[in-house]
């Protein structure tokens, strides 16, 4: 039961997510043979007031 964990920062969509599972999914099922239905993705969304990067808060960064 493999367990794959994304930390990144709040914004991204239901749909993102969706998509993202699902690509992650069929590459371990292609490369190591990990049913779907055994794998786990968690995600972990983060303020960027939470994030620190670079010797700085993320949220003081320029946006890019």
């Amino acid at each position: 039961m493999p367990v794959v964990q994304i930390y990144m920062y709040k914004g991204r969509s239901k749909l993102q997510k969706k998509q993202l599972v699902e690509r992650i999914a069929k590459d371990f099922q292609e490369v190591v043979n990990v049913k779907p239905e055994s794998l786990h993705v968690l995600f972990h969304d983060i303020d960027k007031e939470d994030w620190g990067t670079r010797g700085t808060l993320a949220s003081d960064l320029p946006i890019k």
